[in-house]
């Protein structure tokens, strides 16, 4: 199974690792430092690396843009529930998290936008098992 690691700069660690704790993920000491922090979101196989902003700039010669002004990724992480969404954007916005904009209820799909204190863009999601497994026209089928 592939891992997957997903790099952000972040302008105060602390603040970041609190508000990523907050979510309900975990830091892996082994890999945090002074520089950087390494959230678990599944173990095994989804992390973040948050770093400070100065010390991601050492991995690119180009300039850092500031995602709160210029975003340009986002990570969709999707769980099992539309409450489960709810319960992590709500998390989220109490540990200093903006929501960007409103729900997205597509029937098969929901989803929520959050932005963590350094602007970065994490939406939650949840897609109905039928329509993740054979797309949201099957879904409609299902629903009469």
């Amino acid at each position: 199974m592939p891992q997957m690691f997903v790099n952000m700069a972040v302008r105060d660690l602390d603040q970041s690792k609190a508000f990523y704790e907050a979510l309900g993920f975990s830091i892996n000491p082994q890999f945090t430092d002074h520089n950087a922090a390494c959230v678990v979101v599944d173990e095994g196989h989804i992390y973040f690396m948050i770093h400070t902003r100065e010390f991601f700039q050492t991995f690119t010669e180009l300039t850092i843009g500031d995602p709160a002004v210029n975003p340009t990724a986002s990570v969709a992480i999707f769980v099992d529930s539309k409450d489960a969404v709810n319960a992590a954007v709500e998390a989220g916005l109490a540990a200093g998290g903006t929501e960007p904009g409103e729900p997205s209820d597509y029937g098969f799909m929901y989803q929520r936008g959050l932005t963590d204190p350094s602007g970065n863009v994490i939406d939650f999601g949840w897609m109905d098992p039928v329509a993740a497994a054979q797309g949201p026209e099957a879904f409609a089928e299902q629903q009469g």
